[in-house]
């Protein structure tokens, strides 16, 4: 099994997704055991002193003007686990848990959160042991940042609360921990807060959304082109010299996609065949500007995720030269934003694909194809339900759209009085990235029809492998009406799992 070693400098985005989706092993580096050995030091030293600090010998939040006494301090750290453990809702998925878990442990890990070696160990203990938090919906405002959710992921280090087993049976946090055979940390000076307060589960998120939407806008470049074809459209407005006078590089990447994937079909360029027309419509045209905006939007958010997987979040930190200050670095507006831009580009792609399919369904714009791609249309309905579904999808997918990081609720008696709401731009951008998997299934469903009926014509070698695979996939072609939501839900499962992008990179190579 692939183990990920954490050292003091971060983590990287392949190194989420293996702990996060692949259940790779955890292992601490020297120098982050060191790092942490020493940042504890200067916490106890200053734990020590008379004079109060934050985090340290004071309450939190709007409670931070209270001095605790010594004897008091574990107390301390328990109760804010246990108060703030109160998410409500349903669970979050076992890979979102993983990855929050796993992005608090590379906080920790750096030395500067001043939690002891024998934490951070069994942090790594747990994940790599299979046991997942039970982790709710809703609690965080994404500052000071995914309070509730860390909160629960501590509770099960302490064998508190209840937690998912390896097999999946959720029980008590306790048992499982003495399963195996892993003790339940107590919590000292500090060690409660810095368990809580990072920007780590929307962090992971993003990182898995990131690499979800870049096989996805890949898909995507396949579907429009599969439309094109199917539309007897031109591909001259591919041409890399009309990109280069616009240099964007996300748009020049997909007309390029495109123009590979369309290499030696015979159903391009037929402008002036019996229903001329000068100019295809823009949801054919300019698939690779918009799907271009998009990857460029990508790349944005992938450069925020990337600085923010190199940084330590916590409040307060322990500096290099000793001091312990408070900060404001948990507040997660950085990663809201590129979560909430990625909604918008998400919506976007989706409704351009939406009315390439509705064109690819209506006879009077199909050229040629008959109306709803159906065999016997007024017997059969075709795929007219299947368009609905579709735009069902895309109508959720403009509300998802909705900005979540424009919203600030005042919390904690006005002291977080400006909250970023980034867990909850993560929620939806999830949702979103499923929403548009479907989107794009339902139009390769028909764009694939469309193409085999298309008699006479072949189509590029690339398209046709892709129109292979997904037929022995179990979605079926051309024919009489069928009971379409298995095969919508086929084609669902062969863009979520990458195939599509497998079969068509077979003969084009990679795509970028």
């Amino acid at each position: 099994m692939h183990t990920v070693v954490v050292g003091t400098s971060g983590v990287t985005a392949s190194d989420v997704l293996a702990v996060a989706r692949d259940g790779a092993r955890i292992e601490l580096s020297e120098e982050a055991v060191a790092a942490l050995a020493a940042a504890r030091g200067i916490v106890d030293a200053l734990a020590a002193r008379p004079e109060p600090v934050y985090g340290v010998s004071t309450g939190f939040g709007a409670l931070a003007t209270r001095h605790i006494s010594p004897e008091l301090r574990a107390q301390l750290q328990r109760n804010i686990v246990r108060s703030h453990a109160a998410g409500m809702g349903p669970r979050v998925e076992r890979e979102v848990v993983r990855a929050l878990m796993f992005l608090r442990l590379k906080t920790v890990c750096s030395g500067r959160t001043g939690v002891r070696p024998e934490v951070a160990q069994t942090m790594a203990d747990v994940l790599n042991a299979g046991i997942t938090p039970v982790v709710h919906e809703y609690g965080s405002l994404g500052c000071s940042g995914d309070l509730a959710p860390l909160s629960h992921c501590a509770l099960t280090l302490m064998g508190e609360g209840d937690a998912e087993g390896p097999d999946g049976v959720v029980r008590p946090a306790g048992e499982l921990l003495a399963e195996h055979g892993i003790a339940p940390v107590e919590l000292r000076e500090k060690e409660g807060l810095a368990l809580l307060n990072g920007t780590d589960g929307m962090l992971g998120m993003l990182v898995m959304a990131l690499a979800d939407l870049d096989m996805l806008y890949k898909s995507a470049d396949i579907t429009a082109a599969l439309s094109l074809e199917a539309l007897l459209g031109t591909d001259k407005v591919l041409a890399p010299e009309l990109h280069a006078i616009r240099p964007h590089p996300g748009q020049g990447a997909s007309a390029a996609n495109m123009l590979a994937v369309l290499e030696g079909s015979e159903l391009t360029g037929h402008h002036q065949d019996d229903a001329p027309r000068v100019q295809d419509a823009y949801s054919v045209r300019c698939a690779p500007q918009v799907a271009g905006a998009g990857r460029d939007t990508l790349a944005h958010a992938r450069l925020v995720a990337e600085r923010e997987l190199a940084s330590a979040v916590d409040n307060p930190v322990v500096l290099p030269d000793g001091r312990v200050e408070s900060n404001g670095n948990f507040h997660g507006a950085p990663v809201a934003y590129v979560l909430d831009f990625l909604a918008i580009a998400v919506a976007d792609l989706a409704s351009i694909a939406e009315r390439r399919t509705d064109r690819l369904l209506d006879k009077n714009r199909s050229h040629g194809l008959p109306p709803f791609l159906a065999d016997d249309a007024g017997v059969d309905s075709g795929l007219m339900i299947a368009q609905y579904t579709q735009a069902a999808l895309v109508s959720e997918l403009k509300r998802l759209a909705v900005p979540a990081s424009a919203d600030s609720i005042p919390s904690s008696a006005m002291q977080e009085d400006h909250v970023s709401m980034g867990w909850s731009a993560a929620r939806k951008l999830r949702t979103a990235v499923d929403n548009l998997t479907r989107v794009l299934a339902v139009e390769l469903y028909a764009a694939s029809r469309a193409v085999e009926l298309r008699e006479g014509l072949s189509p590029a070698p690339a398209t046709q492998a892709a129109i292979s695979a997904v037929r022995k996939a179990g979605v079926e072609g051309p024919g009489p009406d069928r009971f379409l939501s298995p095969d919508l839900a086929a084609a669902d499962v062969f863009v979520r799992e990458g195939r599509l992008v497998e079969a068509v990179e077979a003969v084009t190579g990679p795509l970028r």
